[in-house]
């Protein structure tokens, strides 16, 4: 897997878990993507908290390509159910077979059988398909795609987005003196997002844009483009790379230093994680350069805990299926009726998830705490720890 571009003749392919990992962005799904918007009001069921809530999970269970993914965002559910103190959750499983005309038929039957939340689906496409149908039905939906186009109106993307791993590295380059920048990305729909979210962050942290750079999805492409991206990102302060290890990342490492782009010179930034699958830390390119990452130290803790209920470690989705449950509970705990209505859920103060505090945002995405890190020595070494509240450093 990680030797696909170890050699410039072979082609770009993405394995299995990175296919399923794509989709779930529900990036390929944009052009059919439109949000309901709801006009005034607060949306989402009121509860009687002293009760069970219902609340139903709609996962691709007998979707065969992600059905191991779904067993693991519902595992990660259930112990997220059984780890709620002094609350009580009544999770339906409902199955969306990873097609969208299913997922949202499942969507209505929850409904109809009293559901006041959906947690749900995995891919973009049916979670657009879920908030439309229970649109009118007053109910809200926590997604797992990390789509920005299918949130706003009753749904919610719990996923994690490119703006946000974006704003906060732009953010930390800003604080240390870089000003300008040069995005790389491929060209196609991921990379075209990747550097959508990289401009609209730059624009955010006062950090100036001076090219962006695009190559087509194969190993030729990224050589022919090699002699352009390198001539721009020489011009910069850092350059900004949204390939990860299964794209053009190994490539990009290799071929940037030796067109003149000495990382010791110009810094190297990474909108996907560096440390997955653990051998890309050892790319000589990489090293000293910046990505961003969750709380480790919390997300250890899940993988164990999660291993010693279910004997083996959470797909890197799972966690998504624990953070839903958990910000259900945590507004359920507070004994409100109105817990699962939309100005609850967009409380300020955010969620204690995974990988540490996050919270969802008035347009239907989500902010999520990250810490900087960077290689040296083919380590990860922190530079900035993920921020533990919202409103300090690194927000």
């Amino acid at each position: 897997m990680f030797a696909v571009l170890s050699a410039a003749r072979k082609r770009l392919r993405l394995p299995r878990l990175a296919r399923v990992a794509a989709a779930a962005l529900g990036l390929a799904a944009l052009a059919a993507c439109e949000p309901i918007q709801l006009v005034g009001g607060d949306s989402g069921q009121r509860i009687d908290t002293s009760k069970p809530v219902p609340v139903a999970l709609l996962v691709p269970k007998s979707d065969a390509g992600a059905g191991a993914v779904a067993r693991s965002i519902e595992n990660a559910a259930r112990l997220a159910v059984a780890e709620l103190d002094g609350v009580r959750i009544d999770l339906r499983v409902y199955d969306t077979a990873g097609n969208a005309a299913t997922a949202a038929a499942q969507a209505q039957k929850a409904v109809d059988q009293g559901a006041k939340i959906i947690l749900g689906p995995l891919f973009g496409e049916s979670a657009n398909a879920v908030g439309v149908q229970v649109a009118d039905d007053n109910v809200n939906v926590l997604s797992f795609s990390n789509n920005p186009s299918i949130a706003g109106g009753n749904v919610f993307i719990l996923g994690a987005t490119f703006r946000n791993t974006a704003n906060r590295l732009l953010g930390h380059a800003a604080r240390n003196g870089k000003r300008t920048v040069t995005v790389v990305y491929p060209n196609n729909v991921e990379g075209q997002f990747g550097n959508v979210a990289i401009r609209a962050a730059a624009a955010a942290n006062g950090i100036q844009i001076t090219a962006s750079e695009s190559f087509e999805f194969s190993q030729a492409g990224v050589v022919g483009a090699m002699p352009r991206i390198a001539a721009a990102a020489r011009s910069s302060d850092a350059v900004f790379l949204t390939s990860n290890a299964a794209g053009a990342l190994p490539l990009l490492a290799q071929l940037m230093p030796e067109n003149g782009v000495n990382p010791a010179t110009t810094q190297y930034i990474g909108l996907a994680r560096w440390d997955v699958p653990p051998q890309t830390v050892s790319l000589a390119g990489l090293q000293n350069g910046w990505f961003a990452l969750p709380d480790q130290s919390r997300t250890n803790s899940f993988n164990s805990r999660y291993q010693a209920a279910y004997g083996a470690a959470p797909h890197p989705l799972a966690g998504l299926g624990f953070d839903g449950i958990a910000a259900i509970g945590a507004l359920v705990k507070q004994g409100k009726s109105d817990a699962l209505t939309r100005g609850a859920l967009t409380q300020t103060a955010g969620f204690q998830g995974v990988g540490g505090v996050f919270r969802l945002l008035p347009d239907g995405t989500n902010e999520r705490a990250l810490a900087v890190a960077t290689i040296r020595d083919k380590k990860v070494v922190i530079l900035d720890p993920a921020p533990t509240r919202f409103g300090g450093a690194g927000f």
